[in-house]
Order: C-alpha cells, then sequence, then structure tokens
C-alpha cells in the first residue's frame, strides 16, 4: 500500500495502524501519529550516469536520461518531480515500477535515475553501485509516522508496535 491509502485506510477504520510518511496531506484531526524517524532522500544514479550529468541543478534543461521511480503516488516521487518543475528541468521520460529493487537495478545498469530515501539504497551506495548527484531541493528529508485512528481502541500488541517503532526515531 502506498502512504494515501494507508491513510485513508486509518481514516475509514479499514486499517487499526499504519506507518507511512507523513509528508502526506490531508491527515486531519481523526489520526493520531507517533514519529518513527526522519529520513534523507537523494538523486541517484549509477556512477557513470553520474559523472555524465552531474548537474540538476542549473535550471532550464533536458536531459537524455529516464526517471525510475514508483507510482504516481509515491511520495518522494511527488517530492522530486516538484523539485523538476520548480527548476525546469526534465528527464527524458518516466519509467513507473512497483518494485525498489528493480528500480534499484536498472539505474545500477545506467538505464537512469531516481529518487529514493537513502536507507534504500545505502548498501549500493556503500559499495559504489549507486551515486548521489547533488540537487537544490530544499525537501531533503521524509518523517516517517506510525498513525491510529483516534477513536480506534489500541490493544496491547498494538502499543507495543507504537513503542517500536518510536525507539529507533531520530
Amino acid at each position: 500500500m502506498n502512504c494515501y491509502e494507508i491513510r485513508d485506510g486509518l481514516l475509514d477504520g479499514s486499517l487499526d495502524l499504519g506507518v507511512f510518511y507523513s509528508d502526506v496531506e490531508g491527515l486531519g484531526s481523526s489520526l493520531v501519529t507517533y514519529p518513527v524517524g526522519t529520513y534523507p532522500v537523494a538523486l541517484l544514479a549509477s556512477p557513470e550516469v553520474s559523472r555524465q550529468f552531474p548537474d540538476f541543478i542549473t535550471p532550464d534543461r533536458t536531459f537524455p536520461v529516464p526517471f525510475i521511480i514508483n507510482e504516481k503516488n509515491c511520495v518522494f516521487r511527488q517530492i522530486f518531480e516538484q523539485y523538476l518543475r520548480s527548476k525546469a528541468i526534465s528527464p527524458d521520460h518516466t519509467i513507473e515500477l512497483w518494485s525498489i529493487p528493480t528500480i534499484k537495478n536498472l539505474v545500477k545498469s545506467n538505464v537512469g535515475i531516481t529518487f529514493l530515501p537513502v536507507f534504500a539504497a545505502e548498501e549500493e551506495l556503500d559499495r559504489g553501485e549507486l551515486a548521489e548527484i547533488p540537487t537544490a531541493n530544499e525537501h531533503k528529508e521524509i518523517s516517517a509516522v506510525c498513525a491510529n485512528h483516534k477513536n480506534k481502541w489500541i490493544s496491547q500488541p498494538m502499543q507495543l508496535f507504537i513503542e517500536l517503532c518510536q525507539t529507533d526515531s531520530h
């Protein structure tokens, strides 16, 4: 489920508890949220592609490289597409996939660029299979929350899950 589906499920009562990025709007006053953590996001490419296209800061440009990312309701996709619009920067086209491992494999194979939470690509960054391309994006982090509907009863296991989520929060 994406963040919007989790939010909607919590609001309509079909979900008891959810973890999602708080960058999703429309939480209203019906949800109780507990911070899980704040995580950096970054524009990523293979080292070869990052050397070819190191400048995603200068406005009014088109790059002959595809943007490989999750579906349209993906929060980090929305953040980066807003950045691209604000700078009038255009990738060649967008490839929409539902699998982060597949996205990373395509990017590692010089097929395109992606914008992901750094934790999702930490191993590939550490091994030098992916590289970060600097941007002037002011939105460099996303925050995760655990949430429940304020009118829902919280069972002991649910309370324990909430506490475990908060144990690692930044």
